[in-house]
């Protein structure tokens, strides 16, 4: 039998019952941190569970920030650089990935409070996490406001990748469970994946066959 939910009993919900019954609703997401760094080069890493897909031609992807206060490092540092990178959580480092989003003081480095190791590459301007197997060089191209709910899309350009050879495959596909890439659900749940399959491109006259 299926619990029946309004949207009265929904906001009824005590504040973080809600926030948490919201945020599992959407299945598993994707999981990953952010660097960057201010004009100054103090370094800044948060845990983000707000990606997307946006388009391949150009590389683009989007991201969600809540409402500022509290004031946003991250958010900052993106507009005011113009680059941040995005790198894929694995089960090694989830612990101090979700410690990331603890609030702190601005003069202190995420990097440092959770011993993750910033690395710097090809001359790009913010840090990478070096323990993560996936890394993305994003350069920032467009911001929307959401009035809706006060929130903010970010878009920005993939310009760099890094990836593990074995997890490349001649079709382009990156095998992310052989790259220990982790997901999550709601806000503090952190899930490894079993592929169930990979199946060929859907037509409406042909059967599908796995590509696995």
């Amino acid at each position: 039998m299926k619990k029946y939910i309004t949207s009265d009993a929904l906001m009824a919900m005590e504040k973080q019952e809600r926030v948490h019954f919201i945020n599992s609703l959407g299945g598993f997401k994707s999981v990953s941190l952010v660097g960057t760094s201010d004009k100054s080069g103090n370094t800044n890493l948060g845990i983000f569970s707000s990606f997307f897909h946006i388009g391949a031609q150009p590389p683009l992807i989007g991201m969600i920030f809540r409402p500022s206060p509290p004031e946003r490092d991250t958010l900052r540092n993106i507009i005011d650089t113009g680059f941040y990178t995005v790198n894929h959580i694995n089960e090694n480092i989830y612990k101090q990935a979700h410690q990331t989003s603890a609030r702190y003081d601005a003069s202190i480095s995420e990097f440092d409070a959770t011993t993750l190791t910033k690395e710097y590459k090809n001359n790009f301007l913010a840090p990478f996490v070096a323990e993560s197997n996936i890394q993305l060089g994003v350069e920032f191209k467009e911001k929307i406001d959401i009035s809706i709910n006060n929130t903010l899309m970010v878009i920005g350009e993939i310009v760099q990748i890094y990836i593990p050879e074995n997890c490349f495959y001649e079709d382009g596909f990156i095998d992310l469970e052989k790259a220990n890439t982790i997901t999550c659900s709601g806000l503090d749940s952190y899930h490894k994946t079993i592929q169930l399959d990979r199946l060929s491109y859907a037509k409406p006259d042909k059967e599908l066959i796995s590509i696995k």
